[in-house]
């Protein structure tokens, strides 16, 4: 039922380190203008930060399912 979406099954901390590891932090601030991106970045604070604001998750959440589209397009 829900295994067209790329979001299923997969938690904040898996979605973010995918997106680390494709983008690095450098990358991910430009494409979303948050400062846990910028000053002093890991993952465990940019988690602390997702998890507070809904605003930034749903942008993260946003890009990771245009990632994912990107990299199936590209099979």
């Amino acid at each position: 039922m829900n295994n067209n979406n790329p979001l299923h099954g997969k938690t904040l901390e898996n979605i973010l380190s995918e997106l680390i590891t494709y983008y690095g932090f450098s990358q991910l601030s430009e494409l979303i203008d948050i400062n846990c991106f910028k000053n002093d970045p890991s993952l465990k604070s940019s988690l602390t930060f997702l998890r507070k604001t809904p605003w930034a998750r749903t942008k993260i959440e946003n890009l990771y399912i245009s990632y994912k589209r990107n990299l199936d397009a590209n099979k």
